[in-house]
């Protein structure tokens, strides 16, 4: 059984701790009031916020999964926290890796969202499943009671004082994967008084960083060095390379898809990407008959929206959800990725992908996966949560940045006139993935020896 080896807290240290959770729990009551009348209204309107609260509010971890810890109180217990889809799924290659070495571990995911939690129960139905608690005192105290987790691992970025605070009491391993501070987050966070990051960061066993800039970034917020290595990213551990694999061809078969058509993916987008998209491929089209478009919208709760978006522009429209119908659609239609965890395997439909959140100020999406595949990528150029990786591709001559949609539309028209371009194009961002693979194994070369001095100093 694993203990931390950090230093037992002295009195004067809890008793900080314990007057800076009270005053967090203040300020989280009267914002958690603030924004009750939206939640609420979203809740009933869309459907969203509606689950889970007892766990949340409470830290009311369903009682099996407390049960189970004392069964098992010989074998380790690791609690992973994922936020949403994208952390929950980047998580796949580190489990299977753990379960390797350690088969008889127990392990319990939790996550905030819906979706997260839908996805983490689908992909990982050996695994225990519950709601992370808000950092209020008692909610995050009573989930840990009730867990019992051996070690707790959180995925890239979830800096919780209250959460981290009472593990560090309890004296459970608190280790970060796939360690990810980007330019906004660190400005966020500098601006907090440096005492406290430091005595946040300090709490961790280990800081796994995916990048040197981003390790700097936690060194600089106070980080201890000798607790922070870089390990790379888990995200291209988990990339697919071959098109053929059984979940592409059957959304192939599903969305109608020939073998005859090239195919622009317009993935994790929001608006007014669909819409851009969607002129891009009806200026295209006419030229280029062979040309279909799958539109995939980063939130569930737009499905509707791009569907209705789509059939008002006088389009046909086969929707992953409706996909019986699809081998009696149209040639030329639009196709709708309306279903959560798929877009990984439908980056493989794609002979040209974009990747959404580039054209918004959102800061880009995992272009990673479109990469693996071979895709001639292109993207929009607010992309700064993957700055490291669109430097690397962008001098590669790997992707493409289009600041418009006059200069998405020229880009995909320029590959499909020279499809030996963009398959140059496509060659290039694949090898480069392959040479970033290993993440997760050095991930958990952490996780289950924490004091390796080799992977700590890891470049």
């Amino acid at each position: 059984m694993r203990v931390s080896s950090l230093p037992s807290l002295t009195s004067a240290e809890r008793l900080g701790w314990r007057i800076v959770g009270w005053l967090l729990n203040g300020v989280y009551a009267a914002l958690l009031l603030g924004v009750l009348p939206v939640l609420m209204s979203r809740a009933l309107r869309l459907g969203k916020y509606r689950n889970g609260w007892s766990q949340k509010v409470w830290g009311s971890v369903p009682h099996h999964i407390g049960a189970s810890a004392r069964d098992s109180a010989d074998h380790a217990r690791y609690w992973f926290h994922a936020v949403s889809v994208g952390e929950v799924l980047l998580l796949q290659t580190v489990i299977a890796e753990l379960r390797r070495r350690e088969p008889a571990a127990e392990i319990v995911i939790s996550t905030t969202t819906a979706t997260g939690q839908k996805v983490a129960t689908e992909k990982f139905p050996d695994c225990e499943h519950c709601y992370f608690p808000l950092d209020f005192t008692w909610a995050v105290n009573r989930a840990i009671q009730r867990i019992k987790p051996t070690q707790i691992v959180l995925v890239e970025l979830e800096l919780w004082p209250n959460f981290i605070s009472a593990v560090r009491r309890v004296g459970v391993p608190l280790t970060l994967i796939n360690g990810r501070l980007s330019e906004r987050s660190f400005r966020g966070y500098g601006r907090l008084p440096r005492a406290l990051t430091r005595r946040i960061l300090r709490c961790f066993e280990h800081i796994a960083a995916q990048t040197p800039t981003y390790a700097q970034r936690f060194l600089a917020l106070g980080a201890d060095p000798e607790r922070v290595s870089v390990t790379g990213s888990v995200k291209y551990d988990r990339v697919e390379t071959n098109r053929s694999n059984p979940r592409t061809l059957a959304l192939r078969a599903a969305l109608g898809v020939r073998a005859d058509e090239l195919v622009l993916v317009a993935g994790s987008t929001q608006a007014p990407e669909e819409q851009i998209a969607l002129n891009v491929w009806r200026t295209l089209k006419d030229e280029f008959s062979q040309l279909r478009l799958i539109l995939v919208p980063r939130h569930q709760e737009r499905f509707e929206e791009v569907a209705r978006l789509v059939t008002a522009s006088g389009c046909s429209l086969v929707r992953r959800s409706q996909s019986l119908s699809a081998t009696n659609a149209d040639r030329g239609a639009v196709c709708l990725l309306d279903t959560l965890g798929e877009l990984t395997d439908c980056w493989g439909l794609a002979d040209f992908a974009f990747v959404g959140g580039s054209l918004t100020p959102r800061g880009g999406q995992n272009m990673i996966e479109p990469a693996g595949y071979g895709a001639a990528v292109c993207f929009g150029p607010n992309t700064r949560n993957f700055r490291d990786v669109v430097e690397n591709l962008v001098e590669r001559q790997a992707a493409v940045v289009v600041a418009s949609e006059v200069e998405f539309a020229a880009t995909i028209l320029h590959w499909l006139k020279e499809p030996g371009v963009a398959w140059k194009f496509g060659q290039r961002a694949q090898e480069f993935v392959a040479t970033q693979r290993g993440a997760s194994s050095r991930t958990v070369d952490l996780l289950c020896e924490p004091t390796n001095a080799a992977v700590r100093h890891a470049a």
